[in-house]
């Protein structure tokens, strides 16, 4: 994706004045040059153009009966044609179809200045004067096109990656450009091209990932009625950043957006076994277990679903990490990611996740206050009606909070 500009690598210059501009984008472009993975360099605007400059004798042409409309009109109708300076139409009288005749004289003809100063002035007398009598034709540079930005005048240089990912591209030309020095009064460098969409598009998933964790730690936070709870649940994405960027360097994938939608599939697949894992080890603790024993308890007889969940996702993205089928390259960062993300994530949720819970479910955990209204130890319990319902479980509960007390 091209996202519509030419090259991946734009750095566009603008400014008021087009001449400060220039100066310092030919500094620039020295600058530039000296990246070893930029190729073909060179600005987008023709900046000189080969022009022939006719300059009018106003004079000569005055006591000629000579106007500057007259010259202007054949020097376009020699140089181009006559359609330019006069229509003229005419209809078939059988088919009705009108049809535009211009008059121009063959390119092979017009090749050299001479014949420039040669071109006749159309008048209304039969006098002939040649375009030599009354200007001077010379040869001269000029901008070949004008850009505007914002109402400012711009030049654009554009470059092509070799060799090198896109992001350490840009950030050769960043250093690049800060080693050039500061521009002139009101002058402003902008680097554009492939590289400013893809820094909103990291910025707009990066954003977006932090939000689902933020909304993943508090629908946690609601289910297991315990802050720590949850928070040793979102502990195991690090783990999967990780693993993500492990596998990304081994295999010297980039950082795209193919491998940015893998960390977010693999984020998911690790918090659900998570989940499983610290719902079982919560329950078992419920039942009177020490905190690491019921971690223990957990992590074991959630061995197996989380392994065969893991496994399987790493099965069925192998053919597409491998990227061996026609495009496959493309895609190929979105498998190299989930696995090294699941491959980070198993292994923290099978070693380091029980740890995390024993250490947060410890003593000093137990006697703590719960968010759960029917829990007799909760500031938010109530008596009355509830209690009927709850007599049995709250007995149970407060014996082991008394047990935990002394």
């Amino acid at each position: 994706m091209s996202f519509g500009a030419p090259t991946p690598i734009e750095v566009a210059v603008s400014g008021p004045n087009l001449a400060n501009s220039r100066q310092y984008a030919e500094k620039l472009r020295g600058v530039l040059a000296r990246v070893p993975t930029l190729r073909d360099l060179a600005f987008e605007q023709e900046l000189d153009y080969p022009t022939v400059k006719v300059t009018v004798d106003r004079e000569r042409a005055g006591v000629l009966g000579v106007t500057a409309e007259d010259v202007a009109k054949s020097v376009v109708a020699g140089t181009s044609s006559s359609r330019y300076t006069s229509a003229n139409y005419w209809a078939d009288p059988k088919s009705g179809i009108g049809y535009q005749v211009q008059v121009e004289i063959p390119e092979q003809q017009m090749n050299s200045l001479e014949e420039v100063k040669n071109l006749p002035i159309a008048r209304r007398t039969a006098q002939q004067i040649d375009l030599r009598n009354v200007a001077s034709v010379t040869e001269g540079r000029a901008l070949g096109e004008y850009d505007r930005y914002n109402m400012q005048r711009m030049l654009t240089l554009s470059a092509n990656v070799y060799g090198e990912d896109l992001g350490h591209a840009a950030a050769r030309v960043q250093q690049a450009i800060r080693g050039a020095g500061k521009p002139p009064d009101r002058v402003e460098v902008t680097v554009r091209g492939q590289v400013q969409p893809m820094a909103e598009m990291f910025g707009g998933l990066s954003m977006g990932l932090l939000m689902a964790i933020g909304v993943i730690l508090l629908l946690l936070t609601a289910n297991f009625q315990s802050f720590r709870l949850s928070l040793a649940v979102v502990l195991t994405i690090p783990a999967v950043i990780a693993g993500v960027a492990i596998v990304l360097w081994l295999t010297r994938t980039t950082l795209n957006i193919q491998s940015f939608m893998g960390v977010i599939m693999a984020t998911g697949v690790a918090v659900a076994n998570a989940i499983l894992l610290v719902t079982f080890a919560e329950r078992s603790r419920a039942e009177g277990r020490e905190p690491w024993e019921a971690a223990i308890e957990g992590a074991r007889s959630r061995l197996r679903p989380i392994l065969m969940t893991s496994c399987a996702m790493v099965a069925g993205m192998i053919p597409m990490a491998l990227g061996l089928s026609e495009g496959g390259e493309q895609t190929a960062p979105l498998g190299r990611a989930v696995i090294g993300g699941l491959i980070g994530a198993t292994c923290a949720t099978l070693i380091v996740l029980p740890a995390i819970f024993a250490t947060l479910q410890s003593r000093h955990a137990r006697i703590s206050a719960s968010l759960d209204p029917d829990d007799p130890s909760s500031p938010y319990f109530e008596l009355g009606p509830r209690l009927a319902t709850v007599s049995g479980a709250g007995d149970g509960r407060a014996k082991r909070h008394a047990n935990a007390a002394e």
